[in-house]
């Protein structure tokens, strides 16, 4: 029986480890923001940097299309079977359920036979380009995770471009330009992500991996977050102390991973050939049947939560922070400047927390977070601590006996229990190293 348990713990500690090897400990979880441990002076807080899960970021989203009426079906029309362009006999109707591609299908569960999507109209009035954008709204600053993912259900268009905004849309920069030729639709040369490395892994690319035609095997487009994380990661994202520690220092690299809107600019459908065929322009528009965006709140490693309130995002802040983003100190709360929490030192990272303000320690004696009181004192209303008999101070932090000429004898204030971090005052009131950071 022992050996049997035995060999049942030792291939549990196998299967364990294996596992373990994929997740390393230089990764950094940053999935606490703060701890109690026991110090000489008491039980205190821990305080780390830390951020929300990565989470599917398209639950979240507002869409928008330009323009408006592009969505084909009102009023009815024929267009042509994906996987035959000559098959031209399908139907589009906005007012039958069955027949109808709203925008919302780019998002669903895919709860339809075969699968869901929204559809464009066809090229009617060529010569006019049909060109449509999809504006994908957060109202929050996401940082992204993984790829980002767009699933077509006609071909890949023929050109397009994807876009980020930092500032709700009020400006945008390429992320990436797809062709099928490159050279003639935004004069660049192709590359793609392979022919990046780390100093120039910022570089905006035109590429034409993703834009073939109807093929049924080549329905995706990808924008590779990974793949550049990878540059210091390593190929297997194994080294994520080297990728926080450029994040941490490198504003730049940190900024392209971050959006608060998306847009992608679909500016020529898919033809498969080179010319337009003008006697079967129900072969050309665009169907989207999936995007997939996964990230996180940003939060500056002030937050672990992110909540939904009234369609919007907030980070949960922790670190005496507050902010959509916990992007300044709460009040009474400003004895230093703000700062965003910090990847590094691994594994823990610095929490860079709001202190204190000196005008308020007057008045905010003490607190659940900073200021407990000390050896079992309880704080009344924040504006003072009631000490147990054997001690006094502000925070209950000195013994009464320290007062008396004879001192304290070695059994004094033995049954008193220490509940919380003594902080000096000199660190309260900011004279010594409170603008030290």
């Amino acid at each position: 029986m022992y050996l049997s348990r035995f060999l049942s713990l030792h291939a549990l500690w196998v299967t364990v480890s294996s596992v373990m090897q994929h997740y390393p400990s230089v990764w950094g979880h940053y999935d606490v923001c703060k701890t109690q441990i026991y110090t000489e002076e008491g039980k205190i807080w821990d305080y780390m940097a830390c951020q929300p899960e990565a989470r599917d970021m398209i639950k979240y989203v507002k869409v928008t299309l330009d323009p408006p009426d592009i969505t084909c079906g009102d009023p009815p029309e024929t267009f042509c079977a994906m996987g035959n362009p000559y098959m031209c006999n399908n139907e589009c109707d906005a007012t039958t359920n069955e027949l109808a591609h709203p925008p919302e299908l780019m998002f669903d569960l895919e709860g339809r036979h075969p699968s869901t999507f929204w559809q464009s109209t066809t090229w009617k009035d060529y010569p006019k380009p049909l060109q449509v954008n999809i504006t994908l709204s957060w109202n929050k600053t996401i940082e992204l995770t993984d790829n980002i993912v767009i699933t077509f259900e006609s071909g890949r268009p023929d050109q397009m471009i994807l876009e980020k905004s930092l500032d709700y849309g009020r400006t945008w920069q390429p992320y990436q330009y797809y062709a099928t030729d490159c050279l003639d639709a935004f004069h660049m040369d192709p590359k793609s992500v392979k022919d990046l490395s780390q100093h120039t892994v910022l570089e905006i690319i035109c590429t034409e991996e993703y834009s073939t035609g109807y093929m049924t095997n080549s329905k995706i487009i990808h924008f590779e977050i990974k793949d550049r994380f990878a540059f210091f990661a390593g190929p297997r994202l194994h080294n994520m102390a080297s990728l926080y520690g450029q994040l941490d220092t490198t504003k730049k690299l940190r900024d392209f991973f971050t959006i608060t809107d998306l847009r992608i600019r679909l500016l020529r459908p898919a033809t498969g050939e080179i010319y337009v065929d003008e006697q079967h322009l129900a072969r050309y528009f665009y169907a989207i049947s999936d995007i997939r965006v996964y990230g996180r709140c940003k939060c500056n490693l002030h937050a672990t939560g992110c909540k939904e309130e009234n369609k919007k995002l907030f980070c949960e802040c922790e670190h005496n922070t507050t902010g959509p983003d916990c992007g300044k100190c709460k009040k009474n709360y400003q004895g230093r400047p703000w700062s965003p929490g910090s990847y590094l030192p691994i594994p823990k990272g610095t929490a860079n927390i709001c202190i204190p303000s000196i005008s308020s320690i007057g008045t905010n004696v003490c607190d659940k977070e900073l200021l407990q009181c000390q050896n079992g004192g309880t704080c009344l209303k924040n504006m003072r601590c009631q000490c147990p008999p054997a001690y006094t101070g502000i925070l209950c932090e000195k013994l009464k006996c320290e007062r008396d000429p004879g001192g304290c004898s070695q059994n004094s204030g033995n049954m008193a229990v220490s509940h919380g971090p003594l902080l000096p005052l000199t660190a309260l009131l900011g004279v010594t190293g409170l603008f030290i950071f």
